[in-house]
């Protein structure tokens, strides 16, 4: 026996020797067959690529559109609060030299939840 190569019998022999493994001669049809289904693959594999790039694309659009909102909203929601406050200044401003507030007629023992409410006539 030489060095090196496997012997008579081994795993490696018998592995090429294994009925599925014999390459068997392809006829003109299976190359034809091959090359069709190659094909056919090749474009769908385009296909979905493309499908998963127009799909991420979206999802960026819609995603700069999001941000482009909560922007716009967070300044509405500063503008408002800016708006609350210069409005709830001018009611105290407005509490101190109010008439209706400050008659004795309309002093009555119930607790007014609502300051505006006691501004309009009864």
């Amino acid at each position: 026996m030489s060095q090196g190569l496997p012997a008579a019998g081994s795993v490696l022999q018998r592995s090429f020797a294994a009925p599925g493994n014999q390459a068997q001669p392809q006829s003109p049809e299976d190359d034809d067959r091959k090359v069709r289904r190659r094909e056919k693959n090749r474009v769908a594999a385009q296909r979905s690529r493309k499908k998963q790039t127009q799909k991420a694309d979206k999802l960026h659009e819609e995603y700069e559109c999001l941000e482009q909102e909560n922007t716009m909203l967070r300044r509405e929601i500063g503008k408002l609060t800016e708006e609350l406050k210069h409005l709830s200044e001018v009611l105290k401003e407005h509490e101190k030299i109010c008439p209706l507030l400050l008659c004795p007629v309309n002093f009555v023992p119930v607790p007014r939840l609502d300051p505006v409410a006691g501004c309009l006539p009864r």
